[in-house]
């Protein structure tokens, strides 16, 4: 089968086009022959080998898959071949076959394409997450969203307002982008790219700071979040897309009884509990158009490198997805 691996840690230069024997599946696992992949940072942050986790060598990335289920192990006859599915993996999703857990597939509607089911899982569950599961929004809260035209971000000013939040403020680095965060229902957008971005974040609340951020920038961005945060409030980091560190005093937030929580979702991965009724609820919103998914482009496997490299630069709005 093709596939697309690195066997060092690098830039998207490192990203070669294989061939590799084709899984076979045995006790919970299923395979499936994948119609579309999820292009997420997670991969370019386990290409760099700056992962949350170590990473092996050599290493095929991508955690986000749809596909067809065409073959089973002997504890997931169950599941039978030829069921359309979505699942999330902890590696090998670019490439034409992967092994999932059947444990953990979600069958798909035959009405949903492969790619919208691609492009939801990973940013949907981790923005639902954030929002309900770590950040704890209750009605009527502010959320701030940094990175709101990027793939987290839509969803989750789209999900902070089915959530019942009073007011969503998105950040983000170009107009376009801030127009986007717009449409998908934020009440404020601010360019963060501009000095004293964090005043205007405190003007939209009159002062009073946000209930809760999701920051996934660090360095800078973080300390300046840490300012925006009301009493209570709550900082939930899901990344460090600027690679800085963000070094600060725990005392700090003793003053106003503030939180800083860290996200990641294989965590909410090992727990059925949590990961399937979310995944499921996020498709009932999908279904019923209270969801809406901005899917940028879709490249062919073999050019995975030059979309690591585009979504590096900043080049992309919207959901990034490969077709083997």
């Amino acid at each position: 089968m093709k596939a697309v691996r690195f066997k060092e840690y690098g830039g998207p230069q490192v990203l070669e086009n294989v061939e590799l024997d084709k899984p076979v599946p045995k006790g919970h696992e299923v395979l499936i022959e994948i119609h579309a992949v999820g292009v997420n940072y997670a991969d370019t942050a386990r290409r760099e080998g700056q992962y949350v986790i170590p990473t092996p060598l050599p290493f095929v990335p991508g955690a986000e898959v749809a596909g067809v289920v065409v073959e089973t192990g002997e504890k997931s006859a169950h599941i039978k071949p030829g069921t359309r599915v979505v699942t999330l993996i902890e590696s090998g999703g670019y490439a034409e076959y992967a092994l999932a857990d059947g444990r953990f597939v979600i069958p798909i509607d035959d009405h949903l394409d492969f790619q919208q089911a691609a492009a939801l899982p990973l940013q949907g569950l981790s923005a639902y997450h954030i929002l309900k599961t770590m950040g704890r929004l209750e009605e009527g809260e502010t959320v701030l969203v940094h990175a709101a035209g990027g793939g987290v971000g839509t969803i989750a000013v789209q999900l902070a307002k089915l959530f019942g939040a009073g007011k969503i403020i998105a950040t983000a680095s170009s107009e376009d982008k801030l127009e986007l965060a717009r449409q998908m229902g934020a009440d404020v957008a601010v360019n963060y790219t501009e000095d004293g971005w964090e005043n205007k974040v405190l003007e939209a609340t009159d002062g009073k700071g946000v209930d809760v951020a999701l920051e996934m920038a660090g360095g800078d961005v973080f300390h300046k979040t840490l300012k925006c945060l009301a009493v209570f409030g709550r900082i939930v980091v899901y990344g460090v897309a600027s690679g800085e560190p963000s070094k600060f005093y725990p005392s700090n937030l003793m003053g106003k009884n503030q939180s800083v929580i860290g996200f990641f979702l294989p965590q909410i991965m090992r727990r059925p509990d949590l990961l399937k009724p979310s995944l499921q609820e996020l498709f009932t919103y999908l279904a019923q158009g209270k969801l809406k998914l901005n899917i940028g482009e879709v490249f062919p496997l073999r050019e995975a490198a030059q979309v690591h490299d585009l979504m590096q630069s900043r080049k992309t709005k919207g959901k990034l997805l490969l077709k083997p």
